[in-house]
């Protein structure tokens, strides 16, 4: 893409251009009884499984599968959790106060934050060196490390992934935001020629997380970091599946990352795109995932889950709103076909935009092209083959860049719940979608 640059030396001189207003895109605020058909993106081509061996989850539930099943488990009791009191640091180390609630301001109401629960990076990095991590970069080499040491923890002596088989892949919005937000401040508040803290750089890049992570844990191999709002960590997993099965890895660590910032929550609450009452939340999940292995259940070493398809895709939302829905329903029922699977398969639907005002009603006109039965009103008295919903905005909140991956350790916590039968729901699917368009799904099953 080429882009003008003016304010240079020797530049020529440029004339003004006229500036197109801006367009937003009119969100439904319901979704219909009934939706036309779907049809598939081309002709579906099988895919090659991957397996999740290591799964580690940081958010407002508190820390791995058991508190996020609680806290799905809760959702289903009581239709929800309330807000987390907590504080952190911010990318230069000061405290940052984010005390569960931000006063109303501009004319909006009061924001519930949620961040993570009893979160103690310390504990799992050590304290040496931690002051110069950001929120964002905390969060991620902690889910990092004990992913990656519970991957390695049913292996044989000796017999893990070389450092250069192994790498890192995380999906985020921007980084961190309050590492970004206060070094862009600092370059119009210091003295000239603002004097920035060079230190503090590193931190704002979007890689931070992921190269320190390599680096901490001698990590050679895939090593990327992708942005995409929503659905980053669908992203992430489809980038981690296809470095896999191309035999460029054998052990990826894969998932997302949200930090909660004092500046992303109050812009977050000027905006105004959460839907009233949904509270903002932060987090990470990161996956271990390997080649799909056979004989794995044969020999004790039964994965946690099997990703199979991840379909990724755009719509205009300003062109057709509507269209966006259309595109997440071509790619759910493309994933399902690749993946050898019918929408009748289907006993779990994560979903991810219902902390999002408007677009909870776009995924869900989605969703019903493709199970119809989700339309069955509830609660009902007739027999349905609805899949079950998990709610992961309800349990933890608007978690954005992390949802998808939330979405994915959810349906993953879901299953290791004792509650939940063995022989039953055995296939899920993942879905996301962002406000610029882009949407995603990704089929998993339990093995």
């Amino acid at each position: 893409m080429n882009a003008a640059v003016t304010g240079l030396p020797n530049e020529r001189a440029v004339p003004p251009q006229p500036q197109p207003q801006p367009r937003r895109a009119v969100l439904p605020e319901a979704a219909p009884e009934a939706v036309p058909e779907t049809v598939l993106d081309a002709v579906p081509e099988a895919v090659v499984p991957v397996d999740v061996v290591g799964c580690a989850v940081l958010s407002p539930a508190g820390t791995g599968l058991a508190a996020l099943a609680a806290a799905l488990a809760g959702v289903q009791a009581s239709a929800g959790v309330g807000p987390v009191a907590a504080h952190h640091t911010n990318g230069s180390g000061e405290v940052a106060e984010v005390d569960g609630t931000l006063g109303a301001v501009g004319g909006r109401p009061p924001l519930a934050v949620r961040p993570v629960a009893g979160f103690d990076p310390a504990a799992v990095l050590g304290a040496k060196g931690l002051s110069r991590l950001t929120r964002t970069d905390r969060l991620a080499m902690s889910a990092c490390t004990m992913a990656l040491a519970e991957a390695g923890a049913g292996a044989e002596a000796g017999a893990g992934p070389a450092p250069e088989r192994t790498g890192v892949v995380l999906g985020t919005a921007m980084g961190s935001s309050g590492a970004q937000s206060a070094f862009l401040r600092d370059t119009f508040v210091q003295d000239l020629p603002y004097l920035v803290n060079p230190s503090a750089f590193p931190g704002t890049l979007m890689n931070s997380a992921a190269g320190k992570t390599a680096i901490k844990h001698g990590l050679t191999g895939v090593n990327a970091t992708v942005s995409g709002g929503p659905p980053a960590a669908l992203h992430a997993l489809r980038y981690a599946r296809t470095a896999l099965v191309g035999g460029r890895a054998s052990l990826l660590l894969a998932g997302g990352v949200e930090e909660v910032s004092p500046q992303s929550a109050r812009a977050w609450q000027l905006s105004g795109a959460l839907r009233p009452g949904a509270p903002l939340a932060e987090g990470c999940a990161v996956f271990a995932l390997r080649p799909a292995d056979p004989g794995a259940e044969a020999t004790g070493r039964r994965p946690l889950g099997r990703l199979l398809a991840c379909e990724t895709g755009y719509a205009d939302p300003v062109r057709d709103v509507l269209g966006v829905g259309r595109r997440l329903a071509a790619c759910v029922r493309t994933a399902l076909a690749r993946s050898g699977l019918a929408p009748e398969d289907v006993a779990i639907v994560a979903a991810g935009a219902g902390g999002r005002r408007g677009w909870a009603a776009v995924e869900e006109r989605a969703l019903r092209r493709v199970f119809p039965a989700l339309a069955t009103p509830i609660p009902s008295t007739a027999p349905t083959t609805a899949p079950r919903r998990l709610r992961v905005d309800l349990a933890l909140g608007e978690t954005y860049g992390a949802s998808a991956a939330l979405q994915l350790a959810a349906v993953l916590a879901h299953w290791q719940d004792p509650a939940t039968p063995a022989d039953g729901e055995r296939v899920a699917v993942v879905t996301s979608i962002g406000p610029d368009g882009c949407v995603g799904c990704l089929a998993v099953t339990r093995p």
